[in-house]
């Protein structure tokens, strides 16, 4: 996962405006490109919440000392480095227009009408 923080820390986490040419220069279609990003957009969240959630878990003991301040502010830092990540979904589109991300097609089948109309 930190392969992931690594990707994420080299990218402008503002939106811009992006080439629909060269997104759709592989697939041929700008929908199966799109899908393609998102489900790797949501791969990248579930992941990224679940190393941040493992690492928050240590401090989820309570305790009344003087060193739960500390460690709440080490929990803070943390907290704080995953929020200034780019969304998931701006390094999942930067994976797909570098080539990073492996996909495959489902070969389409042609649809048969079957409504009621003759």
């Amino acid at each position: 996962m930190s392969d992931i923080k690594a990707k994420a820390q080299g990218l402008e986490p503002s939106v811009g405006p992006r080439d629909v040419g060269a997104m759709v220069k592989d697939t041929g279609n700008v929908y199966e490109s799109l899908s393609i990003i998102s489900k790797r957009s949501r791969q990248l969240n579930t992941e990224l919440k679940y190393e941040l959630h493992q690492k928050l878990e240590e401090f989820a003991v309570s305790s009344d000392t003087i060193e739960e301040i500390n460690e709440n502010k080490e929990q803070i830092e943390i907290s704080k480095f995953y929020e200034k990540l780019p969304n998931p979904a701006l390094i999942a589109t930067e994976e797909f227009t570098k080539g990073e991300l492996a996909y495959r097609l489902v070969d389409k089948k042609p649809r048969l009408n079957r409504g009621g109309g003759e």
